[in-house]
């Protein structure tokens, strides 16, 4: 994952179209792609053109009107030839479909997707100064499930992932989790809850963080839990303001930032970064990681349990030395 932009999400494609379709060609003996090595250095340059250019921040505004015009022709020519390119690719997909290289035709169709996708959106934005809708946005043409995480914390304003939702118990073992492919926290509360009841049953109290908050979803978590501790956003009335200065929501709330370990310790176990491919890739990733943090509590707990036995022993032996002498 690199940090995406438009223009590097058109070089990302046009790269694996190039090279595909060039190497296809080369393997069936084509014509129209011998020096497709050379085509994509070519497209390099205008890209690496289009990357460095600036806009002007002189209080002049002819000067800036020059410059917003050269960024305009640097983005036009980056544009003529990725167009050029990928008409060329299209007119080499309809001789690869002779050739019964269905696999490659498919990878190659769906690159060429991607790329006329990001040529739409560089025209709308930078030529017809339009704003592009977050929902028509990708931010890898790799993996697709990428999502744009904004968790409003210093220092890291976003975060390029998925989000995934956990229940850990008073044990410190990780109960549950979901994975929340477009879907915020409010939206996941409810949902959670009642999948970890299917599978825990006596679960009769949940702490949650704030982000999970919404009136229908203190109302509905009631019908599940006795106890539900979900601070409120904003002001509370005189119900609400008793409940969260209430003996049992304060203890909750004293042991919840107990999860912000379990977190880091999850980090640590493999999800900080997942190295695994595809949405399928992902789910397996997370589940695996989970089951590492599980296991490592289970050893921490056997080695604190055996340390506590040699600990004994070592009394023991001490009580009768004493006595013996």
């Amino acid at each position: 994952m690199h940090y995406p932009t438009d223009i590097n999400l058109l070089w990302d494609a046009m790269r694996k179209i190039i090279a595909l379709t060039g190497k296809v060609c080369e393997s069936e003996n084509l014509n129209g792609w011998r020096q497709y090595r050379f085509n994509q250095k070519q497209l390099k340059k205008y890209y690496r053109k289009a990357q460095k250019i600036k806009h002007s921040t002189s209080k002049d505004e002819a000067k800036k009107a020059t410059r917003c015009e050269e960024i305009h022709q640097t983005y036009r020519e980056y544009l003529f030839e990725a167009e050029r390119l990928i008409e060329k690719s299209k007119t080499t997909l309809k001789a690869l479909n002779n050739l019964d290289k269905a696999f490659q035709v498919e990878q190659i169709a769906h690159y060429i997707q991607h790329a006329e996708r990001q040529i739409d959106q560089i025209e709308r934005r930078v030529l017809n100064g339009e704003v592009i809708p977050h929902s028509e946005k990708v931010f890898s043409i790799f993996e697709e499930h990428t999502e744009w995480v904004c968790k409003g914390k210093a220092g890291v304003p976003v975060e390029l992932g998925v989000r995934v939702s956990i229940i850990e118990d008073q044990y410190q073992f990780v109960l549950h989790h979901r994975i929340m492919w477009k879907e915020t926290d409010d939206k996941a509360a409810i949902p959670i809850i009642k999948e970890a009841k299917q599978r825990y049953p006596l679960i009769n109290q949940c702490s949650f963080d704030k982000g999970y908050y919404s009136k229908d979803n203190v109302i509905a978590l009631n019908t599940h839990l006795e106890h539900v501790i979900l601070p409120k956003k904003g002001r509370c009335n005189q119900e609400e303001k008793a409940w969260q200065e209430s003996d049992i929501f304060g203890e909750a709330r004293r042991q919840h930032s107990g999860v912000e370990a379990c977190i880091n310790n999850l980090e640590i176990r493999g999800l900080n970064r997942c190295l695994s491919y595809g949405q399928e890739g992902f789910e397996r990733h997370v589940a695996l990681s989970i089951v590492a943090t599980n296991l490592h509590r289970i050893g921490l707990l056997l080695q604190r349990k055996e340390l506590a036995r040699l600990r004994r022993d070592e009394r023991r032996r001490q009580q009768n030395s004493r006595l013996a002498a």
